[in-house]
């Protein structure tokens, strides 16, 4: 990968620092590097690298990456129209909806092959990216002291993409929103340590960028922290061998049920990757304190012995053992923003708590992120981190709100089992509902699920979280 081995120089001060170099930091790197400023990213792993994940790219995420110009690098990926959805005995096909920004197919290709190919596009742009290389402690100013505006863009430096040219973010109309109020310290940079040699050494820079993923442990090292009242997903996934590998639909199964048959409020989910293989998995989402207790991998192996055995999925057929993590999701985690740092992707929360998608969100969040980040080098300093942060709440609060009320819907298995029921006896209800939970609202038309999205945002506006649950549960 260019610039992947190359050396830092201690004395040398970027203009951003990127600590992560998955889909959030990746994307940030690549926007501020095409738009000329000089970027480090520092990536604890190596590429390829395996990461715990779905697999599955939504049509928002398909976007992201065909405007960094790697659409064509998926190619070699298996391609899907639609999802499949299984609950309370129905099953039903629904294809993805045309719309006016985002494309109606999706991928499904392994984080092994894709993290690497985004990471390698910001290279080629003229990030320098260091590999093995963990950011272990955050530089921090002394004096709490606030970064300067600087000596503006330098020669064939732009600002990024403008925020009003992030494609398709958040729902249509009228959306509210409001920052943190906290703030993050002063960054001057951070210390890493070279995994291969065990060499430790400084890195600074103007502004830094937290995307290191869910855990977060430089996130948490500058002061950030997770609302525990948010949901919180937990999932586990493995690889199996499947005759149906190349399926033209990526299935998710509504009524997941522990080795009890009890309905537990999560899903499960299959997706063909078309080379031999399927992503098999679980997610849990809630935060409700009846169903923390809930032992994933069992819930893995109930699932894996439930699901039709029309995949051929099984012990036997197993590629390995699953693998998983906690999810904190709906912008749970904060603050997203400080005096010189911006927090995206997981590492912020921002994983969609209606169906635990996350690399789309990490791509726009990262996207966003070096948007106000080329504003801030190029002379706006602070106030455009602060505009980052708005944006964000502006952007996904409504939605993630609405989000988090479905979450504790499905927390309530007899209110789950006639609501989806209830819905999986409709193709058209399902497809309103798909629209909805994949975030696929139209902004140039108001249909039927846009209608219903703008109700419910209302709702959520003067509702708090579980009560606007129990409402829509009727």
């Amino acid at each position: 990968m260019p610039r992947g081995t190359a050396k830092a120089d201690e004395k040398h001060v970027h203009d951003v620092l990127v600590v992560g170099g998955g889909p959030a930091g990746s994307s940030c790197a690549y926007w501020l590097a095409d738009a000329g400023w000089d970027v480090a990213v520092v990536e604890k792993k190596r590429f390829p690298r395996e990461k715990t994940c779905g697999d599955g790219l939504t049509p928002r995420a398909v976007r992201q990456l065909a405007d960094m110009g790697l659409e064509d690098a998926l190619a070699g990926a298996h391609r899907y129209s639609g999802l499949r959805a299984y609950g309370f005995g129905h099953a039903m096909e629904l294809q993805w909806p045309e719309h006016p920004v985002f494309p109606s197919y999706g991928y499904t290709i392994t984080r092994h092959d894709l993290d690497g190919l985004v990471a390698e596009r910001a290279a080629k742009a003229g990030a320098t990216v260091w590999q093995g290389t963990e950011a272990v402690q955050p530089l921090l100013a002394a004096d709490g002291g606030t970064p300067t505006a600087g000596p503006g863009r330098p020669a064939g430096a732009g600002q990024g993409p403008r925020p009003s040219e992030e494609p398709g973010v958040g729902p249509p109309g009228g959306v509210s929103g409001t920052a943190t109020g906290a703030s993050l310290p002063y960054c001057l940079g951070a210390v890493v340590k070279e995994k291969a040699s065990g060499e430790a050494r400084e890195v600074r820079a103007r502004y830094v960028v937290v995307a290191d993923g869910s855990n977060s442990r430089f996130g948490r090292a500058l002061g950030t922290s997770r609302e525990k009242d948010y949901p919180l997903g937990m999932a586990l996934r493995g690889y199996y061998r499947s005759p149906r590998h190349d399926d033209p639909f990526i299935e998710s199964h509504l009524d997941v049920r522990d080795a009890d048959g009890n309905v537990v409020p999560g899903y499960g989910w299959v997706f063909p990757l078309g080379d031999g293989r399927v992503n098999v998995g679980v997610g849990l989402l809630s935060t409700d304190r009846r169903w923390k207790g809930v032992n994933t991998t069992k819930l893995m192996d109930a699932f894996v012995a439930w699901a039709p055995k029309s995949w051929g999925i099984s012990p036997d057929t197993a590629c390995g053992p699953p693998t998983g993590g906690k999810l904190p999701m709906g912008l749970a985690v904060g603050p997203h923003a400080g005096a010189n740092v911006v927090v995206a992707g997981d590492a912020g929360g921002s994983i969609n708590p209606f169906n635990g998608e996350g690399i789309a969100y990490g791509y726009e969040t990262g996207r966003l992120a070096a948007a106000h980040l080329g504003q801030a080098l190029a002379g706006d300093g602070p106030a455009a981190l602060a505009r980052y942060d708005r944006h964000l709440a502006d952007a996904y609060g409504p939605y993630y709100r609405v989000a988090r009320a479905f979450v504790h819907l499905i927390s309530h298995p007899d209110v789950m089992r006639v609501c989806v029921g209830a819905g999986m006896r409709s193709e058209w209800f399902m497809a309103q509902l798909l629209r909805i939970m994949a975030n696929l609202l139209r902004p140039d038309t108001l249909g039927p699920a846009e209608v219903a999205f703008r109700l419910m945002d209302g709702l959520a506006g003067v509702l708090p979280d579980d009560a606007l649950s129990q409402l829509l549960a009727g």
